[in-house]
């Protein structure tokens, strides 16, 4: 089987949430196009690369235009040395193999509790199961989660692998973009 090159090396700002969460600040970058399209799918997808010679792994999120964006931590801004409003040159890949999703605990509460459920989701692929926990995360209300969680263990338990009707990119729906920047 031939590799394909998912390595990309790009300039891009580094630019802080306009909302921040509470968390230690952090940062984030919008992947150009020509990067982002190297990389295997539209949805998320984990890199490693190396920023200011530190090396480091994380997981790109959709932006809602066919691109991705990147969320720089605190801790790598410190390693780095770098802040919100510094040019950055950044070299990307793809890994290999995805690694197994770590599930919101809501979520794996509630596939512990439907036996059938979680027989199916165990069965499912790594990039299914980061599909079903993308499509739960999305959701902006609580109401909402709790639905897709619900909705989730039945189609699992009736056998369905795949979460049907969600576009992990957000470009047909909408759902998903890159935070918005005050830097």
């Amino acid at each position: 089987m031939t590799q394909i090159d998912t390595r990309s090396q790009f300039t891009a700002k580094l630019m802080r949430p306009a909302q921040p969460t509470g968390e230690l600040p952090w940062a984030f970058v919008i992947l150009p196009k020509s990067a982002s399209n190297k990389l295997p799918r539209r949805g998320r997808t984990t890199v490693e690369g190396i920023l200011n010679a530190q090396p480091f792994q994380a997981m790109l999120e959709p932006d809602g235009q066919l691109s991705h964006w990147l969320r720089l931590s605190q801790a790598l801004l410190s390693a780095t040395g770098l802040q919100s409003g510094d040019m950055v040159t950044l070299d990307i890949w793809a890994i290999e193999q995805e690694p197994e999703p770590d599930a919101p605990s809501d979520l794996r509460e509630a596939l512990a509790a439907a036996p059938e459920a979680r027989t199916i989701w165990e069965e499912t692929t790594v990039l299914a199961r980061l599909d079903w926990i993308h499509w739960v995360c999305s959701a902006k209300q609580a109401k909402t989660r709790a639905k897709r969680i619900k909705d989730a263990c039945s189609m699992l338990a009736s056998g369905k692998r795949r979460v049907c009707c969600f576009d992990p990119s957000g470009f047909y729906s909408k759902a998903l973009s890159a935070p918005k920047s005050v830097v």
